[in-house]
């Protein structure tokens, strides 16, 4: 009974500590099935029956940085490198927005050939579309890089901090460390952005307490996004061999995430619906509602291989973007019409 107990506590405004998270993330049986539950109710109260289809154009398989999970790492000499010219991204925008869509997410590998003023050249040219969201996610950078793309328009940033245990975060980014990702986090939120990071599940010596640690991170940080799926072995890295994470275990994250954040817009994520062919409408139904679709051209989509996925047959922007209203329509959701702008921005006016 104590589940159902802190679930209603959680519903009426308490603050569950570390110890009570974790509690939640080892339920199992009936007391799981509450928490799913509860969890797509919250969902429903403070976001209502939507899902939010964001456009996201991989522009970029440059990087610098040599995460140990990713195969997009500086060290994997096997992949084939690209980049996207900016009047190319401009288009692909251009052909999304006609298409529907009101939110553009533009990520690439941490790749400085895209200067300062390149992006910046972007932001402007894709706000001058129409009433459209641009969310960045290009990583760590100048902190007066990340200012003047907020002036220039953009409205968001995805930074993920992946893990917030300092030994693992270290243990996977050799390049860089978990301090000065905390620190670019705090730093978008002083500027203004939407600001969202998330976490992968799964990593080689992750625990339930450390995912725990995760959700209370997110907590406190008050983020508007959180992007939660399973970690996927890619054989262009060092954990190449290490099992890849749960789709039980994801799926139980984002519900007790969805019961503490309560407003945070939730990704169905990539990862999750490449490793569960139902992933999507199962994350739907524990408090997700978000979905992201690619835009940029299929000869480079296979190219951005963080992790391995299918890409299935070639279709358009707007084909695909309709594909997936039929989709969301058939499990009983609606499409947003608006910009999925975060229920933060009120609380902050």
């Amino acid at each position: 009974m104590r589940i159902y107990q802190l679930v209603q506590n959680i519903r009426s405004g308490y603050r569950p500590n570390l110890d009570e998270i974790e509690e939640l993330l080892r339920a199992e049986g009936p007391e799981l099935s509450h928490i799913f539950q509860a969890a797509d109710e919250i969902n429903r109260q403070y976001n209502g029956n939507l899902v939010h289809i964001r456009g996201i154009i991989e522009f970029s398989n440059y990087c610098r940085a040599r995460c140990a999970y990713c195969g997009l790492n500086a060290e994997n000499r096997e992949l084939k490198r690209y980049r996207m010219e900016p009047d190319e991204i401009i288009e692909v925008a251009k052909e999304a927005v006609d298409a529907g869509y009101r939110t553009i997410v533009l990520q690439s590998g941490e790749d400085l050939w895209y200067t300062r003023e390149k992006i910046s050249y972007i932001i402007r040219r894709i706000k001058a579309l129409g009433d459209v969201a641009i969310t960045l996610s290009v990583g760590e950078r100048d902190f007066e890089d990340y200012r003047k793309w907020r002036e220039d328009g953009a409205d968001r940033f995805l930074l993920k901090h992946e893990t917030i245990n300092p030994k693992i975060y270290k243990s996977l980014h050799p390049h860089s460390t978990l301090r000065n990702r905390i620190l670019c986090l705090k730093k978008l939120k002083e500027l203004g952005y939407q600001t969202g990071s998330g976490f992968m599940i799964g990593l080689p010596g992750q625990t339930l307490r450390d995912i725990a640690r995760d959700i209370l991170f997110l907590n406190n940080l008050k983020v508007d996004m959180a992007g939660i799926g399973p970690f996927i072995p890619h054989r262009g890295t060092v954990l190449k061999d290490a099992p890849a994470g749960s789709s039980e275990i994801t799926l139980k994250t984002v519900a007790v995430s969805r019961l503490i954040l309560k407003t945070t817009h939730l990704p169905a994520t990539t990862a999750l619906r490449t490793i569960d062919g139902t992933g999507a409408e199962r994350a739907f139904r524990a408090g997700a509602n978000v979905i992201m679709l690619k835009l940029e051209p299929y000869k480079y989509r296979r190219l951005y291989e963080i992790y391995p996925k299918p890409l299935g047959p070639e279709k358009s922007i707007r084909e695909e973007r309709e594909e997936m209203v039929r989709f969301l329509q058939s499990i009983g959701k609606e499409v947003a019409q608006d910009r999925g702008d975060s229920l933060r921005l009120t609380e902050r006016q």
